[in-house]
């Protein structure tokens, strides 16, 4: 895209208040939810991923697992489920790249970069959604931890926890919306997430403690922000100790929004 052509859109931002950003923004999470109301089967790994998880995690490890850590399955329940919530901030961030990508592939942020609007409000919606989304799976998520016997010792601490997920999870979209913007198609999108969730997600501490995997490894999970995350959650709502994990992890998202967030916006404004 040429200087000229870039220029305007950066003039139409420069010139729209942060009243009519924020309007922006709430226009597009309506038409975003109104295509998901059209479309119910957007919501399927919403639904589905947070049962399927569970159920493998909790009744096929449960058992050799909890017997390590002295609690058999009951044991492994109350371990699992707040790493579990952790996974969920972390794989539904990479739905918003992915249907990025669609939309590009498709016109529609062809329209949305002809009309008058903020550049940066398409991609706060995009966001806004996929973190309702992700609230929607915490729940269909904590509703089976309860069937299949997870005790809630902290409801404040539980909110807590989703709020934390919630905070990673809005940075990491900024990275999987930086991949949707950079790479040709979806199926990229998805190939590369791929390749960035699987060693963050069983490099952790989410399904299985760290204490029996090898020294260097156990050096990469003390500092991955899903272990950080996975542990705050363990200690926000079944108890322990949890500053350290809470700042890391806090420090984590303000470091990747920092660098992701004004890249992603950058690549849409000049993208071609």
């Amino acid at each position: 895209m040429s200087a000229a052509t870039a220029t305007p859109a950066l003039d139409v931002d420069a010139r729209i208040p942060l009243r009519g950003h924020l309007r922006h923004t709430g226009a597009l999470v309506r038409r975003n939810l109104l295509w998901i109301r059209q479309d119910p089967e957007s919501m399927f790994d919403a639904l589905l991923m947070p049962v399927v998880f569970t159920l493998l995690f909790v009744y096929v490890f449960g058992g050799s697992i909890g017997q390590a850590l002295g609690g058999g399955q009951d044991g492994y329940v109350q371990y699992v489920i707040p790493g579990m919530i952790a996974m969920m901030s972390m794989t539904l961030s990479q739905g918003v790249g992915t249907g990025f990508s669609q939309d590009f592939n498709s016109g529609v942020m062809d329209r949305f970069r002809s009309l008058p609007i903020g550049r940066g409000s398409v991609l706060f919606a995009k966001i806004s959604v996929e973190l309702l989304r992700m609230l929607f799976a915490t729940t269909v998520l904590m509703i089976v931890a309860v069937l299949v016997g997870f005790d809630i010792h902290h409801w404040a601490g539980l909110f807590a926890a989703v709020g934390l997920s919630a905070v990673f999870a809005s940075s990491i979209m900024w990275v999987f919306l930086t991949l949707g913007v950079v790479l040709k198609n979806a199926q990229s999108v998805q190939a590369m997430g791929f390749l960035v969730l699987f060693p963050l997600q069983f490099g952790s501490s989410i399904f299985a403690p760290t204490a029996s995997m090898p020294g260097w490894l156990q050096h990469f999970t003390d500092y991955n922000p899903l272990s950080t995350l996975a542990d705050a959650a363990r200690g926000l709502m079944v108890g322990g100790p949890v500053a350290h994990d809470l700042w890391i992890t806090l420090a984590w998202s303000a470091a990747i929004t920092a660098v992701a967030a004004p890249y992603a916006i950058h690549k849409f404004r000049t993208k071609n």
